[in-house]
């Protein structure tokens, strides 16, 4: 369980952060966290907001070096499974549409969360990477998320009706459950509430149906991710209704689970990065998420393949959790779900949080390598109040609502520190009084 926010002892605290911090300008300041990484399998990276560009970037620079330097097979993102399978297409050569397209082609709110300058970019660079190399090699991009009900009923309709012809009439079923409840997946978890009847058998037998007969070729094992989709979406929007942290544990284990699936049809030993917000990647049990009942990705990841991370990580285990964090700056969001994305200001973070903490200590960028329990400042392992941005933002509100307590040296193993950071580049109506991005590294 994590304690109360400490007070730090100011003048301590700054001069143990100013001996703990690395350097972090251009991508070879990357080094010690390549050396923390070592043999793992799963490192996962965070980001503080789903709209800051710097997150972005430095996100896809550790990336690029994992790929070329440590081999890594995959990029596993908070993202629907049907939309990230096209990008995986265009970057392993797939499919005949460019990366820059496909990138473009995701449109479910919050589509600036993924169809943005700065993963066009990366995915770009993914398809020249993979371009030299023999197509089972190639590294791939997957989603991981639970969200896409329909498009994956469709996309296993599409599959059944052409490849498993015997399973057309239990697709269908399950088809016709959800469309008797139109075709918003919201509302069917607001129609339970007056309807008992739910569609939770039909997903389940559309999901044993796939499971049985789709073939372990790349085409029949998206058909069955997109059949596991739909099973976890209407688990997903049942547990809603029931409140609490229910459909918070649904989401994340479906993550882990998809992330497992992955790493075994890539093959023995296959490593992967994992992409998604902090409050995913971050060791839940070192918030207060965990009072909450809630568990998240990067526990799960720990606990099933680097030990429990119950010290706090830091071992030099299989799994590595990357977090980021800033002091202030701008960020693209949505005042309510739904709504046009904008540039808002993100206004300094609010006192005695590790961001006023850092940014009262270094001033700039830097990388912390969290050293292992027992051999570490102070400050890595008191609890402080630690900011997350969605994709719903009100900076008027940032100190009341946006902090989460943390522990920081057991939550992460590594962290990026961004000072002053600035917005994201959405591809659909960029928001205006933005410059286009600049080339790495002069944007940070």
């Amino acid at each position: 369980m994590v304690q109360r926010e400490a007070p730090a002892s100011r003048s301590g605290d700054h001069d143990e952060i100013r001996r703990s911090a690395l350097p972090l300008a251009v991508p070879e300041d990357l080094d010690p966290l390549l050396e923390r990484v070592g043999d793992a399998r799963y490192v996962l990276i965070g980001e503080a907001s789903h709209g800051t560009h710097d997150f972005y970037a430095w996100r896809a620079a550790l990336t690029r070096r994992l790929i070329t330097e440590k081999d890594f097979r995959f990029v596993g993102v908070e993202g629907d499974w049907p939309d990230c399978h096209r990008i995986h297409r265009a970057v392993t050569g797939i499919g005949d549409e460019p990366p820059g397209e496909a990138v473009y082609g995701f449109t479910r709110w919050p589509s600036f969360m993924w169809a943005n300058e700065e993963v066009a970019d990366f995915c770009r660079w993914l398809r020249g990477w993979n371009d030299s190399l023999p197509t089972r090699a190639r590294c791939g991009f997957h989603g991981l998320d639970v969200y896409s009900l329909w498009d994956s009923l469709r996309a296993v309709r599409g599959y059944a009706l052409r490849h498993l012809p015997e399973q057309a009439d239990t697709v269908l079923r399950a088809l016709h459950c959800f469309e008797a409840y139109g075709h918003d997946p919201q509302q069917y978890g607001l129609a339970l509430r007056l309807l008992p009847e739910s569609c939770e058998e039909a997903a389940v037998g559309l999901l044993t149906a796939v499971r049985q007969t789709a073939p372990d070729d790349e085409a029949g094992f998206a058909a069955r991710q997109n059949a596991e989709v739909v099973a976890g979406a209407e688990e997903y929007y049942r547990a809603m209704l029931r409140g609490g942290s229910e459909s918070w544990n649904v989401r994340d284990i479906h993550m882990a689970d998809t992330l497992d699936r992955l790493t075994g049809f890539y093959g023995d030993g296959a490593k992967a990065v994992v992409w998604a917000h902090n409050t995913h990647v971050g060791d839940a049990r070192a918030t207060d998420m965990a009072a909450a009942g809630m568990t998240n990705l990067g526990q799960l990841v720990r606990e099933r393949h680097g030990g429990d991370g119950s010290d706090g990580g830091s071992d030099g285990g299989a799994v590595v959790l990357v977090g980021f964090g800033t002091h202030r700056g701008t960020v693209v969001a949505g005042d309510e779900w739904g709504a046009p994305a904008e540039v808002m200001p993100v206004p300094p973070a609010r006192p005695a949080s590790l961001e006023s903490l850092l940014h009262e200590a270094e001033p700039e960028g830097a990388l912390f390598v969290v050293p292992p329990p027992g051999d570490r400042p102070g400050w890595y392992d008191r609890p402080l109040g630690h900011r997350a941005i969605g994709v719903v933002y009100h900076p008027e509100r940032d100190h009341l609502r946006n902090y989460v307590r943390t522990v920081p040296g057991r939550r992460y193993d590594a962290f990026l520190w961004l000072d002053r950071t600035s917005a994201l580049h959405p591809l659909h109506g960029e928001p205006p009084g933005e410059a286009e991005p600049e080339t790495f590294p002069t944007a940070l």
